[in-house]
């Protein structure tokens, strides 16, 4: 039997081999900016905000 290749199979293969990859990097990204330690100071002054009186 031969394969058929249609649009559905063409954009199917393009969204694995082409943007999975790319959404694991913007995810890995994000990651590493969040754990980065010259970023803590302002995510624990964020993390105190609803705490603070005005």
């Amino acid at each position: 039997m031969k394969a058929i290749l249609t649009l559905d199979n063409l954009a199917s293969g393009l969204v694995t081999t082409l943007w999975t990859p790319v959404f694991v990097a913007i995810f890995l990204a994000i990651i590493a900016y969040a754990f980065w330690p010259r970023n803590k100071a302002a995510f624990d002054e964020a993390a105190h905000l609803p705490l603070r009186e005005e």
